[in-house]
Parts: structure tokens; C-alpha cells; sequence
């Protein structure tokens, strides 16, 4: 993946993925029954649902209306990016980073295409916002809730709050410099959002997607009022996503083209990743190291976290990573430690998060992309520096 675009014919991320999968099953490192099983049918189903919305936004046209209602006090190029980093942050905080990727992705993508502003200032800045932003939330990624739920943790918003909010803030606030160093000469473009000249307004379609819309905030927000009261989070991710993407499914006149429209790569992917990283998984060699890093401190348990990430998907890491630290006796600051740097490990590099590949892919859909290499100039000073952050800051408070 990392020298994909030295080729004459450079491939997708899916088709590595899916070969590395397919090459699993031929030379019988893992069977056919148990490459099944890997396949995590709740994140599928959600990722699905998410996409439908996703596609129905763009189709409806309301997603350029949101975009216009979201962007317009944004001048230059610098406060474009602040509004992005801090405000898809804050959204992925509470609709889960893979969902603000889907949506997210178009809506940047059509901005550039209409200012003077780069689609690779643009991508990077919606990765690193959607990435840090979900630290700070037990529902921010699928590892973050591994943690909330496995470890029995009581009130996990506000666990997570109190611990990972304040560097959370601070990583933002360092992304934001670092993406102004890298991209200083576009720094003070004018911006001023104009709406494209024909936008293909569906109103059946819109109406539909804002009930969409309306179900999966009120769900997310009745998910987090519950927490409060039973320490627990008690509609699954699926159900969500699933009761969202309903009425699009059932009630609009478009909902075969939606379907046939959505980014199928994309789930070819998660699939494939599931059965090569049960491959992986079967080995133990990861296990081993896990080991050997050890669970003693938080600075070891963040550099872990970050480097084995780039291997394995975040999700298994921390579903062995974990018992590791319960078993060690390792408290609430190093479960913290270990949602922090297995989410912050999404900035290093583009395998480090599927957020990431979710974004690739769709920009790549429509002639933009960035490169292993343009994404790491950029993500491994940011993340050495929001690492820094988080060892001080949960190995103070």
C-alpha cells in the first residue's frame, strides 16, 4: 500500500487488501469457515447504512446546503481548516469517525473544487479532525467503545471526558499549526463558499434525508443520555444505523440507484481486512510483542499503541492489548493511554485508522487522493506531538 503509486498502473487500496485476504485463504493460513467468521457483520451493517445516508445527502442536494450553513463564516483558508478540524472533530466525537469520513469526504472535496484551496489540505485536514476528535468519546471509534464496554467502566462519557477532553482540545489546536506550517503558502487564500450553479435538488429527497439525519442524532444523543443513568451504552451501533438509513431505503423513489451508488470498494475492504488480520491474529506473533512492550507505564502503553497500530487493525490491537493492562492490574489511566494511542496512531500514516482508507477511497472516486508518503510528511510530526500531549497530560492528572 505504501509504494502503490509508484506503479505504471497504480492499484485501489481494496484490491491490495483483497489479495492479501485472497492470498491467506490459498496458501491455507487461515479457513474458509473461520475467514467467515472474522467478518464483523455489525460493522458492516452500520458502514452500509451510513454509506446509504451518505449517498442520499449528495443526491438530495442538502449536503451543499449544510456545507453552506456550516462554512459561511470561514474567509481564508485558515479559518476554513479551524472550522474543519474543530467542528468534524466535535462530530466524530459523536457519530463515530468511520460515519463523519463517509459524509465528511464529498463535502470537503466539493469545496476545493470550487475555491482555490488544495483537495490534499482539504483531506488531510478532515482526517486528522475526525481521528483526534474521537478520542475523546467513548462512541468515537469502534476501540474507544471495546474499552468503555469490556472494562465495565461506569459513566464512560464522563470518564472519557475528564481524561482525554482537555489534550484532545490541544492535539486540535497542534494539527492546526502543523497543517499551517505545511501548507503555509495556502494559508491566507480568500475563501468565500459558493454554492454550485446547479444543484440537483431532490425535495422528496431531502425531507427524507433530514429524517435520516434527525433519527441518527437523536439515537446518538439518547445513546449518551442512557450511559448516564445505566453506565452502559444500550443501542447498538447497527440498530443506529440501520433505523437511519430506513427511511431512505423504504420511502425513497431513488433508494435502488442509492444502493447501486454507494462505495461498495469500500466494504470490499473492511471485509477483506477482517479475514487478513484473523490470519494475523492466528500467528501470535503480535501477541508476543505486545508482550514484550509491556503494560507498566503510559508512555509505553501510548508507543505501543501507535506503532503496532500500523500493523494490525486498532480494533484487534486493542481487544489484546486490553486484557493485558486489566490483567496487570492497569487502572483507568492506562485504558485511557490505550484509547488515546491506538486512536492517535490514525495520524501516523494512512493504514493507521480506516477513517483514513474510507477517505482515500472516496476521493479517489471522484480524481483525488493523497499518498502514503504526503500523509506521513505531514502525520508523523503531528502525532509525535499529540502524543507528547497525552503521556503528559494523563500521567499528571
Amino acid at each position: 500500500m505504501a509504494v502503490r503509486q509508484w506503479f505504471r498502473f497504480p492499484l485501489r487500496i481494496w484490491q491490495i487488501m483483497l489479495g492479501g485476504a485472497v492470498a491467506v485463504l490459498l496458501f491455507f493460513q487461515i479457513t474458509p469457515g473461520n475467514a467467515l467468521a472474522a467478518i464483523n457483520p455489525d460493522v458492516m451493517v452500520f458502514l452500509f447504512c451510513m454509506f446509504v445516508i451518505g449517498e442520499a445527502l449528495c443526491r438530495s442536494g442538502y449536503l451543499d446546503t449544510l456545507t453552506n450553513a456550516f462554512f459561511r463564516y470561514a474567509h481564508t483558508s485558515r479559518e476554513l481548516v479551524f472550522f474543519v478540524l474543530f467542528g468534524f472533530g466535535a462530530f466524530s466525537a459523536l457519530l463515530m469517525n468511520d460515519t463523519v469520513a463517509i459524509i465528511g469526504t464529498p463535502l470537503v472535496l466539493g469545496i476545493a473544487s470550487r475555491s482555490r484551496i488544495p483537495a490534499k489540505l482539504m483531506l488531510l485536514s478532515l482526517a486528522f479532525a475526525i481521528t483526534t476528535g474521537s478520542v475523546a468519546s467513548p462512541i468515537g471509534n469502534p476501540q474507544n467503545l471495546l474499552i468503555a464496554v469490556n472494562s465495565g467502566m461506569h459513566t464512560p462519557f464522563v470518564t472519557f471526558a475528564v481524561w482525554l477532553l482537555l489534550p484532545t482540545l490541544a492535539s486540535l489546536c497542534a494539527a492546526w499549526i502543523v497543517l499551517s506550517l505545511y501548507f503555509r503558502k495556502d494559508w491566507k487564500t480568500a475563501f468565500s463558499y459558493e454554492p454550485p450553479s446547479e444543484i440537483p435538488h431532490d425535495p422528496a429527497l431531502v425531507r427524507i434525508v433530514q429524517c435520516s439525519l434527525v433519527i441518527l442524532i437523536g439515537l446518538t444523543i439518547a445513546n449518551i443520555s442512557i450511559s448516564f443513568i445505566a453506565a452502559a451504552i444500550v443501542i447498538p451501533l447497527p440498530l443506529i444505523g440501520l433505523a437511519a438509513a430506513l427511511p431512505v431505503l423504504v420511502f425513497s423513489s431513488q433508494r435502488f440507484d442509492v444502493v447501486k451508488s454507494i462505495d461498495w470498494t469500500t466494504l470490499i475492504f473492511f471485509a477483506a481486512m477482517f479475514v487478513l488480520m484473523a490470519a494475523v491474529w492466528e500467528t501470535g506473533f503480535f501477541q508476543s510483542l505486545a508482550g514484550i512492550a509491556g503494560v507498566s507505564s503510559v508512555p509505553a502503553i501510548l508507543a505501543t499503541s501507535v506503532i503496532i497500530s500500523q500493523f494490525i487493525s486498532n480494533v484487534p490491537f486493542v481487544a489484546l492489548f486490553q486484557p493485558l493492562i486489566l490483567q496487570a492490574g492497569g487502572g483507568t489511566a492506562r485504558l485511557m493511554a490505550l484509547a488515546a494511542g491506538s486512536t492517535i496512531a490514525g495520524n501516523l500514516t494512512i493504514l493507521g485508522a480506516a477513517s483514513n482508507v474510507i477517505i482515500i477511497q472516496q476521493a479517489e472516486a471522484r480524481g483525488e487522493t493523497i499518498t502514503f508518503t504526503e500523509f506521513a510528511k505531514v502525520g508523523v510530526p503531528l502525532t509525535l506531538i499529540q502524543i507528547a500531549m497525552y503521556a503528559i497530560f494523563v500521567t499528571l492528572i
